[in-house]
This record gives C-alpha cells, structure tokens and sequence, in this order.
C-alpha cells in the first residue's frame, strides 16, 4: 500500500473514541472527530517510520499517576485545631481515614535540635537554644525558621544532598583518581545558588544549558559542569565505547534527578515495566549528543561573543594558509615525541582523527580527538630543538609572517574552566546501536511524542540549541514530573522518607505516593511561589506534622513503619552530620573557609568543602555511609555497624574531639564541675542532663580527680568522649 494510500484509509476509518486510547500531557483525548484524527494522525507517523507516539502506549500506561497533570486539589477539612497549615490537612484526612491520631507537639528544645540540623546540618549553639527558649512570642517558631534559612550554613547543609544527586567529585575515579582542581567550583555554585534562593527552574536550565542561555554568567558557564561529573579512565584506548559510556552516564543521571524516571533500563532495549521505548532513550540522549568538555570556554555576553568571533574569523582566513603550513611541519614533530599515554597506542581511525587541524573535524571527530588528546601531551616549547635543516628554516619564516597578523586576532575573553558546550553547531548523528536507526531529539513519548523545536543560537556561540530545547522542556511548569520530583525530595529530607517513596524512580519499580493529593498540592504551590526552594522549607517544617514528637504509642502499634505520619521519624546523622557535629561541639569547626585556596585535608572546615577523592573516602564519613560519588545516590543506606561504634571508641580523631571538648567546657568554667556537665549536655544532645545524669557524672569526676586540677581534665575528657558515644548524640528524634 502507498503512504498515500494508507493515509486516507486511516483518515477515512469511523471514529471510535472508546477503542483510541486517551493522548499523553499534550494529547488529551475528549472524544469527537478532532481528537480521533490527531490520533490517526500519530498513528500514521509511527507507520511511516516517524517517532514513537502516544497510540503505542496502553490505556495503563497513561493512567499511571507520575504521567498525569499536576492538579492542586481542594484543602481537606479534617484537621480541626491541630492543622497550622495546609499540609497537616492532608495528613490529617489520612490520620482519620486510618484511625490515626496525630503525636502531640515535641518540646522546643528537641523542635529546634531538629530543624537546625534538616535545615543547616549542624546543632544547635547553646546560645541559640537559650534564644529560642526565652522568646515567648507566638511566632517565635517561625522567626528561627528565617533565622536558619537566611544562614550561609543553609545553602552548605542544601548543597551536601545535591551534590549527592548529581555524584559529585573532586576526582576522576577508576584506578588512578586523577584530582580535577576546578571541580569545586561547581560545588561553591550550588551553595551560593541554594543561598540566594535561585528559582529552581533557572538552576536546572542553567546546569543543563548556561553556556547557551546565559553565556556572559560566570555561574551559568560553572553550573554545566553537572554535565562533567562522570568517572574518566585516562587510559582507556577505546575512546569511542568510553564516550558513548559517557553520554549514557549523562542521559540517565538527568533522567534520575530530574525526571525521576529510570531512563537506563531503556538504553538496549524497550523498558520492560515503564512506557519508555529504547527510542525514547536515544531522543533525549540526541540532546546531549553534541557535548564536549571543555578545559576552558569564554565568558562573554552575545554581542562580546560576536564580537570576538567575527575578529577571529576574518584572522583565521587571512591566515588559514600560513597556519597549514606551519601544521604541516609541527605535527609529526609533535606527536613524534609525546608524553604521557602516548600518540602510537590509538587505532588508525583515531590517529587520522587526531591529525585534521581542528577546524576541518566534524562534531563527531573533534569530540573523539579531544578525549583521545587528555592520554597524551604535546610539547610545542621543545619544537625549535626537535625540528632541523629546511624545516626548521621555513618553520621560522611561516612564524614571523604569521606575527604580522597579530594586530588583527582580538584579544581573549575570560576564560572559566572544567565546563561543557557543544562540539560545533551541527550535531553528529544519534543513533540506535544494532538497528542503526538515526534519531532526532525528543521527549518521553508519553508525555510529547513529536519531535523537539529547537531555536539554533547566535552563530558567535557555536552551539546546536538542543540542550536549551531540553531545559525549557524540563523546566515547563506543566511537565508533570519535575516539580513532583523535586517536592518529593524535599519531604524525604524531612521526615527520612518521601511521600513517594522512591524518589528517583516514579515509574512502576517504584511505589505510588502515599499522599498523592498532598504531593501535588506542594508541586503545584511550588511553582506558583516562583520555585522557591526556601518557601518550601518553610511550609514544611512550620507545619504541625512536622513539629510532632517521635513518640505515638498508638501509631507505633498500627502503623509501624509510620507510612500516615502521626509521628516525627527518629533519624541517624548523615556522615557529615556526624563530622561536622563532633567539630562544633569541640569548638574546632571552622565556618569561615571556603572552597578556594584552602587546603581541604588539613583543616577543620565543613565536609562540604572537604575534597571529595572517590578512591580514598574520608575515613569518619565513609563509616557513616557517605556515598562513594561514582553514582547517583537519591537517599544514603543508614546502617548500624560495630565499625561505627569502634570509630568513634578508638580513633585518635574522636579522642581528639573529646579532648578539645573538655579544653573548651574547663575554659568556659573554670572550677564549676556542675556546670561543665551541663554545658556538655547542651552542645551535644541540645537537652540540659537529667538529676541522675548530672549526679553520675560528679560522681565519675570525682573518682578520677578533682575537677579543677589536672587529673580532671583527662577525666572530662574521658565524659565527653562518652557523650560523643552516645546515641543522643547521633540520632535526632
């Protein structure tokens, strides 16, 4: 049958809305013949060899609920006096569904143990509980919220479960580890940006595409170095397979974070559980396509860029001859002598790829020839002893001429450096490996099955649009996944468990939500407050759900696992949680340093600004289950492990804390036994000790020695590194 053919026998066919199954989020079908022809329509495109469309989805597969449109549903009434704000609504009507009465309120001082740590990591100074305490105003709640959020330890405490997500490290990985000194830059870009508040829809685009939306930013140009997080083996001679591992690295962590779909298990063959066809993987992996990392890139606005890049193109054709010429003579000289992996170890496809002058490679040549070109050095400063006789003659002459010209190449822009673009504008090929089907850039078909428009940049910017096309995709506000997602995160952060449980897999490997009408209240109200990560904190933790106490007797009874919460979780620190904590009980945390210019291992800042070497993990937070970054990690594994318990006992390092601790209690009260226990109890657990606590702990000193003499110091030292023992101290409830 011609195509024409077939195109009017499937127009021509009798609707039957009951048989065409219901379009994805730009496809809704409400009945009538409009609705059945765009369908037919689609149909017909699949046929002919278009993309993957909607019809080839089953009426299941678009009912799931991660598919369907972010609808804000009425607030519940249930709740009577207990609710402070919407959420606890939605709670509650659950609570009653279930025979569920909420916990009652926690006491102020383990309410703001709590909130400091979800929201800055570190507990609270006693100067801060005493604050908190004293101030019996009604809001006093609310205005130690702000006080936290306005916190620079805020966006450190944010930064550390990003970074997380996106498998950040200060290494390459595999055997060598090869330190990447530009790295953490990016991870003082997500600090600074969790700090000042940054729209999430503008953080997501400018990781994805700053170097095209935003090229004269500084932060847009760092933030694409979440695209440059992959491990890389230095010494891999199979270049082609370790960038196509790279691309699929790139396409499944946005797909992980920002989508919350497992994408990777569509990568050799269709999903077997989600609606998303191996074609689907490839057109979004068609985005990422062109990238290319980049040692360093220009920052300058479009019209700098321009600028520059009209100057450069009339220099490089006044002196395209003289530079073949000269590259005539250099190459062989230089890849005759290079260092490192060496030149001779690549097969002949990747030497001839490397021998073009860069300006005559395709996309796909110029990406394969730079990676290559990171295992081996070239020495240009050696050439005048490396070349002889004629050459080395005319080599001389080409130079000079080519100085005449140096009046005409404009001058450099800033350069920032370990960031992405793209390899040219003009994409190589996507293709399906074994079919060898060509693929165009596209979204999930469930949700937009036509192809991607995308907008080409100014010409001075080099870059094919695509990613661009993909972040404004993703960052729609009617794409029903990312809000979800990232809402969802944020619960988990609160209470140790999303309301969707698995926060990085909302297809059918992972669970339904629990609450799925409070869900979508909070993704709908966070994009309507602008995306603001801040707001969303806010509601949270000022609500009445999140302020209960963890203890329920009768929630523990029904619903062991609180699936309803109708109590607060009692959680383990995080690693850095844990490090970070013993430094500011001791004293000894430093706050003042940053990323730059500091030496990361010999100091006491935070763990967020520690290197990150993915070989060789801090000891005190790989025991407490700091991920090893090689991988994208939506929540750490929390065991309990004698290792932990023998780390904290008898490492030097503790001992150490413990000492500085009892430095610190003598010197703030001299000859006070009474009160140096107090003050201990207070920096560690947040709570003043109990009668009995207070008497064995007198008791302890004075069986070692009086308190104000030396004796006693070594046995303060000995109480505090009991209380950093303690499960007080490591857990919040």
């Amino acid at each position: 049958m011609s195509e024409k053919s077939l195109f009017i026998n499937i127009l021509s066919c009798n609707p039957k809305p009951s048989a065409w199954p219901s379009g994805g989020w730009f496809f809704t079908n409400k009945g009538g013949i409009f609705a059945g022809m765009i369908q037919r329509l689609a149909i017909l495109w699949v046929l002919l060899g278009g993309p993957v469309f909607a019809a080839e989805f089953t009426q299941a597969d678009r009912d799931w609920w991660a598919f369907q449109p972010v609808r804000q549903a009425a607030m519940p009434t249930e709740g009577g006096g207990w609710a402070v704000n919407a959420i606890d609504h939605f709670i509650a009507r659950k609570l009653t569904v279930h025979e569920l009465s909420p916990a009652p309120a926690a006491d102020r001082r383990t309410l703001i143990r709590r909130v400091c740590l979800d929201l800055t990591g570190l507990p609270p100074a006693p100067e801060q509980i005493t604050s908190f305490l004293d101030d019996d105003s009604p809001d006093a709640y609310e205005k130690l919220i702000d006080r936290l959020l306005d916190s620079p330890r805020y966006g450190e405490r944010q930064a550390t479960l990003w970074l997380d997500l996106v498998r950040y490290a200060d290494s390459d990985g595999y055997k060598s580890d090869h330190y990447r000194p530009e790295a953490w830059r990016y991870r003082d870009y997500v600090i600074r940006s969790f700090n000042t508040n940054k729209p999430y829809d503008r953080f997501v685009r400018e990781q994805l595409a700053g170097d095209e939306i935003d090229p004269g930013n500084r932060d847009a140009l760092i933030a694409t170095m979440f695209l440059r997080h992959w491990i890389y083996e230095y010494n891999q001679r199979d270049v082609e397979t370790q960038w196509r591992d790279i691309l699929a690295d790139v396409t499944n962590v946005t797909g992980d974070v920002l989508l919350g779909m497992g994408l990777q298990c569509a990568r050799c063959h269709d999903h077997k559980f989600d609606p998303i066809p191996q074609r689907d993987y490839y057109r979004i992996q068609a985005f990422f396509a062109p990238l290319l990392p980049r040692d360093s890139m220009p920052v300058g606005t479009v019209p700098q860029r321009s600028k520059f890049f009209r100057k450069h193109k009339a220099w490089a054709a006044a002196t395209g001859d003289i530079r073949r010429q000269l590259d005539a003579i250099e190459q062989p000289a230089l890849l005759k002598n290079t260092t490192g992996e060496g030149f001779g170890k690549f097969i002949d496809k990747i030497k001839t790829m490397i021998r073009k002058r860069p300006e005559d490679r395709t996309a796909y040549q110029r990406q394969i020839a730079e990676l290559s070109e990171r295992q081996f050095g070239v020495e240009p400063a050696k050439l005048p002893e490396r070349l002889m006789g004629a050459s080395k003659a005319e080599w001389e002459r080409l130079r000079s001429e080519l100085k005449e010209f140096e009046a005409q190449k404009p001058r450099p822009l800033p350069q920032v450096k370990f960031v992405v673009s793209d390899a040219g504008p003009v994409a190589p090929a996507t293709r399906i490996p074994k079919k060898g089907d060509v693929v165009e850039p596209g979204f999930l078909s469930i949700l937009d099955p036509g192809p991607a428009r995308i907008t080409p940049p100014q010409a001075a910017l080099q870059s094919t649009g695509r990613r661009t096309a993909l972040a404004w995709w993703i960052t729609d506000p009617d794409n029903p996944l990312m809000s979800r997602v990232m809402v969802n995160r944020l619960w988990q952060q609160h209470f140790g468990r999303g309301l969707a449980a698995n926060t990085s897999d909302f297809g059918k490997l992972g669970e339904p939500p629990t609450h799925p009408e409070l869900l979508d209240w909070l993704a709908a109200r966070f994009v309507a407050d602008g995306w603001s990560l801040k707001k969303m904190h806010r509601l949270i933790v000022t609500s009445a759900t999140y302020r209960q106490a963890s203890t329920n007797e009768q929630s523990e009874r029904a619903d062991p696992a609180n699936t309803w919460f109708a109590r607060a979780p009692i959680r383990r620190l995080g690693a850095e949680q844990v490090r970070d904590g013993l430094l500011a009980v001791s004293g000894e945390l430093d706050l003042e340093s940053g990323g730059e210019g500091v030496a990361a291992d010999k100091s006491n800042r935070r763990s967020v600004y520690r290197k990150v070497m993915r070989n060789s993990p801090n000891e005190v937070m790989h025991t407490f289950d700091m991920p090893d970054h090689i991988s994208h990690m939506p929540q750490r594994n929390v065991t309990t492990t004698a290792t932990q318990s023998l780390l904290l006992l008898n490492s030097e390092w503790t001992r150490q804390r413990a000492a500085a601790l009892a430095k610190r209690l003598a010197k703030r009260h001299p000859g006070n036994a009474g009160a140096k226990i107090v003050d201990a109890h207070e920096l560690a657990f947040g709570q003043a000790p109990l009668p009995s606590q207070l008497n064995d702990a007198l008791a302890f000193l004075d069986a070692c020695g009086a308190a104000n003499k030396p004796p006693g110091l070594a046995a303060l030292t000995e109480y505090c590194h009991v209380l950093m023992n303690a499960n007080a101290f490591l857990y919040v409830d």
